[in-house]
């Protein structure tokens, strides 16, 4: 009988990078980016794995997801995204290429966080 190694669908990559992110192991998170992926959000971008992957270890953010969808390489999370002790709904459109994350974008409502880093 042969091994027969399956590759992971679009969906299992998020998953398996939010995992890791949520772990705080973020070596593996980066294996599942390609080098030069791109971020667009709410507070910025990022051009390229290297820079995203410094952000991520910096804000350590936690994500709880509720819904996942998929289509083909494309990827939508919708969960609870805790930073800096606020927790916020948010939406992640992720684009997957040849088994690593090539486009992140997100959205969220910014406006908690902000009035919080106002107050202090």
């Amino acid at each position: 009988m042969k091994n027969i190694i399956e590759k992971q669908s679009a969906k299992e990559v998020v998953l398996a990078f939010v995992d890791a992110l949520n772990g705080e192991d973020f070596k593996t998170a980066g294996t599942y980016l390609t080098k030069d992926m791109t971020f667009k959000g709410v507070l910025g971008s990022r051009d390229g794995a290297e820079a995203y992957m410094k952000d991520m270890e910096h804000m350590k953010l936690k994500y709880k997801v509720k819904k996942s969808v998929a289509e083909k390489d494309d990827v939508c999370l919708i969960y609870d995204l805790t930073m800096s002790g606020t927790t916020l709904l948010g939406y992640g459109w992720y684009h997957v290429e040849d088994g690593k994350i090539s486009s992140l974008n997100v959205m969220f409502d910014p406006r908690p966080i902000l009035e919080k880093a106002n107050k202090n």
